[in-house]
């Protein structure tokens, strides 16, 4: 037993140490860890592979599959839309507090998906003052319910398999709604310190797209810098064809009509600025039905070259609508359905069910690949997505049908209608994420049974023995917060529970304050790109450096840790237990 703990306790410090050094990816150390601990014996092949269909591993896989659906539709867009105001603070607090309400009810990843994109195209403040901010209130809102983070439901896994009562829906409320208010003050304070790292930067806008100015829109009369239409990032106004006339240039002063075909110079996000433009019918709309955008070369062999889209029938003869057409350097003029098609010209297309089928796909095109671009769904599919999954949230929490259950019913909803296609799942399904969560469990299994877990937790206790229990939950803590930031939340999580719950058997007190302290110790990935996803989905789209997370991580991270080290004890008592 010495010699297996032993062992153990050298795998655990090998994981730690690579998983610190960020050269290999976390999900290969841990399956490779727990397929090393089957090898040797100490665990069985069937109690390892039970942990990959643990019920909370498997609700967190469904959320997050119902959440693709959720950063199509246009809700979290309008939401973005409404921070276009010149007062900072303001604009902060309502970021703050819309995108905290938001990650506790849906996942906190796909909450900063859908907003980078609106904020990048904000009018008035640098991307680069607000994505950070974006993902800290993305992280503090995450504390709010069970379902806000995957850490909170990978912890919850750890509790039942543990065999203690799962974690309820609100029990980390009270102490979140303390979190995310001192937390959306420091970002308010701290955030317009943020340098603007788009300043000067030259943009290349290759794509021509085209939209139109329908007849009640509210854009009609109203001037070019009036409708702020020389204000957008990432999308330039060329040229306007009016009664078959082109105006060119367009003067800040010109009025808009019904009927007005605009022409603008984009790159491959400028649908979505297009799609959130009231008034506007853009080219190819009536085909977005929330699928995956792709891109298409013409090619020298092509039957459509020489062709324009209306010439050839393009929509009819490929099952595919051209959004916008690019040509190398080149910048395009006239409408998107009179140009005439040359090979080399890239098209995005809006692909409909039987395009991969076309039977002369290999000679029209030279390569086909799929955008990481989605559009967004219609206001029709947006209002189903958005009720269906508050409904299921709401029936899980008053017991009438549970998360699981729910979260499978929606998922094969929404595949039926179309919201969401299997193509998309096999894309976007969190493969590492359960291999890390399902290899973590067995992991923290061999922990308990073979004394490591008490081990660490005695080495705690000798340390913090003469602060009593209440230091040893702060130990826990600063623990499990220092981890997250080294490691990842959910490795950092995984690693720190077993030994919360020997430290909280070895005092023998109510558990649950210890597994607050790994919660939200796992959650307050502040000061460090790479401790928390959504810290790191900004960190290249805000062209941040190391250090702007230290300029304010620093001080959210010192006001987060004194408001949760003061509350946990006062919510969650450390009540003495018999075990």
């Amino acid at each position: 037993m010495i010699s297996q703990s032993a062992g153990v306790m050298l795998m655990l410090t090998v994981l730690v140490g690579l998983l610190i050094s960020n050269k290999i990816r976390p999900a290969i150390l841990f399956i490779s860890s727990i397929a090393l601990s089957y090898l040797l014996g100490w665990i069985s092949l069937e109690l390892m592979m039970s942990n990959f269909t643990n019920t909370s591993l498997l609700t967190l896989i469904l959320l997050l599959l119902a959440s693709l659906a959720m950063e199509k539709t246009d809700f979290l867009q309008s939401v973005g839309r409404h921070l276009n105001k010149a007062n900072f603070p303001v604009v902060m607090m309502k970021l703050g507090l819309s995108t905290a309400f938001l990650s506790s009810i849906t996942n906190n990843s796909a909450v900063v998906a859908s907003m980078i994109g609106v904020l990048k195209r904000n009018q008035y403040h640098s991307p680069s003052k607000l994505l950070l901010p974006l993902s800290y209130a993305a992280i503090l809102g995450g504390t709010l319910t069970l379902i806000g983070t995957s850490t909170n439901l990978i912890v919850n896994s750890f509790v039942v398999d543990a065999g203690l009562e799962p974690i309820g829906f609100f029990d980390f409320t009270v102490i979140g709604l303390a979190v995310v208010g001192a937390g959306i003050a420091v970002i308010t304070i701290f955030g317009y310190r943020l340098p603007d790292r788009f300043a000067n930067m030259e943009t290349e806008l290759p794509y021509l797209l085209e939209a139109v100015v329908s007849d009640d829109s509210k854009m009609i009369g109203k001037t070019i810098e009036e409708n702020r239409l020389r204000a957008l990032q990432r999308l330039y106004l060329v040229e306007i064809e009016r009664n078959g006339e082109l105006v060119r240039p367009v003067c800040p002063s010109e009025k808009l009509n019904a009927g007005d075909r605009l022409m603008f110079a984009g790159d491959t996000d400028s649908l979505h600025i297009l799609q959130e433009m009231e008034g506007l019918e853009w080219f190819a709309k009536s085909h977005l039905k929330g699928q995956a955008l792709v891109e298409v070369v013409v090619s020298h062999s092509a039957s459509i070259k020489g062709k324009s889209l209306k010439d050839c029938e393009f929509r009819q003869n490929f099952d595919a609508a051209v959004v916008a057409i690019r040509r190398g350097h080149e910048q395009l003029s006239g409408g998107l359905g009179q140009i005439k098609l040359r090979a080399g010209d890239t098209l995005m297309l809006v692909p409909g069910k039987s395009f991969h089928q076309h039977r002369n796909m290999v000679r029209e095109f030279v390569t086909i690949t799929e955008s990481n671009v989605s559009a967004k769904l219609d206001k029709t599919q947006s209002r189903f997505v958005l009720a269906s999954f508050l409904m299921v949230l709401v029936l899980a929490l008053v017991g009438v049908v549970g998360l699981t259950k729910g979260l499978l019913v929606l998922l094969i909803g929404y595949l039926i209608s179309g919201v969401i296609s299997i193509e998309e799942i096999k894309r976007r399904f969190p493969v590492e994420l359960t291999l890390i969560v399902g290899s973590a469990l067995g992991l923290a299994h061999i922990m308990v049974e073979n004394g490591v877990a008490q081990l660490l937790g005695q080495g705690l206790l000798n340390m913090f023995g003469e602060w009593g229990v209440f230091g040893a939950f702060i130990a826990i803590y600063l623990f499990t917060l220092l981890l997250t930031e080294l490691i990842t939340n959910n490795a950092a999580a995984a690693l720190t529970f077993p030994i919360a719950y020997s430290l909280a058997v070895g005092y023998g007190v109510d558990p649950r304050p210890f597994i607050m302290a790994v919660i939200f110790g796992a959650s307050a990935s502040f000061i460090s790109p790479y401790g928390y996803q959504t810290n790191l989905m900004v960190y290249s789209a805000g062209n941040y450096h190391f250090r702007d997370y230290l300029s304010i991580g620093i001080p959210l991270s010192l006001v987060y840790s004194a408001v949760v080290i003061y509350l946990i004890p006062l919510v969650f008592p450390f009540t003495k237990v018999v075990f």
